[in-house]
């Protein structure tokens, strides 16, 4: 398949672009500043792009058959998930591409009915502007024309760090996921897998899905 990334330069994005080329597929890397993109491959390229602007989705992404967007920076710049989502679901379809992939956060998922880990009172603030965005964008995205564009969005676990590529995880809906001992977590690598398993068979169309350990 020929990817679009948005935010590929980002910790997560780069982990999303590797995983992708390792399975053979072609990459576009779309950011503000293409030069931030380390990784060199030959199935790889790297343009300039605002995720944030339809016009630019619509150009940047056309010739692809998915877009990902891997997207982070709401400390700071406060309703960015928001502008490109909006941007992505108009873009995308002008550009003829049919399905996103959205690398979500964890802060929406429910640790009680109702409840989300965002409103529990131990939630890091520091992560809280970001834990909104994503929220927010989600919003977004389930509320959009369902066939217009055909959507994903993967929330991490709680904790997410650089680790180990297993393929041993486990995947769910809205609830957060936690081991044995109280744990959730995931590591980037893992993510990715998940992500791109997804990409290639789709079975969360017009939904989220999380993973943990």
């Amino acid at each position: 398949m020929k990817l679009v990334v948005y935010g590929g330069t980002g910790r997560l994005g780069k982990q999303i672009v590797a995983e992708a080329l390792e399975r053979g597929h072609a990459v576009t890397v779309v950011a503000r500043d293409p030069s931030r993109l380390e990784l060199s491959h030959a199935g790889l390229t790297s343009i300039a792009g605002d995720v944030t602007d339809a016009a630019s989705v619509a150009a940047t992404a056309a010739g692809h058959d998915l877009a990902i967007n891997a997207i982070g920076g709401a400390a700071k710049q406060p309703g960015v998930h928001t502008r490109a989502a909006h941007a992505l679901l108009e873009g995308l379809p002008r550009a003829g591409v049919k399905r996103l992939a959205v690398v979500g956060g964890a802060g929406s998922l429910e640790t009680a009915p109702g409840v989300r880990h965002v409103d529990n009172p131990d939630f890091v603030e520091a992560y809280k502007p970001e834990a909104l965005g994503q929220a927010e964008a989600l919003d977004v995205y389930r509320a959009a024309d369902a066939g217009e564009l055909e959507w994903t969005y993967l929330s991490p676990a709680a904790t997410i760090m650089p680790g180990e590529r297993t393929g041993i995880f486990r995947l769910d809906g809205d609830q957060l996921l936690r081991d044995a001992d109280g744990r959730s977590e995931i590591s980037i690598e893992d993510y990715a897998v998940a992500l791109l398993d997804e990409v290639e068979a789709p079975k969360h169309t017009g939904a989220r899905f999380t993973i943990a350990y």
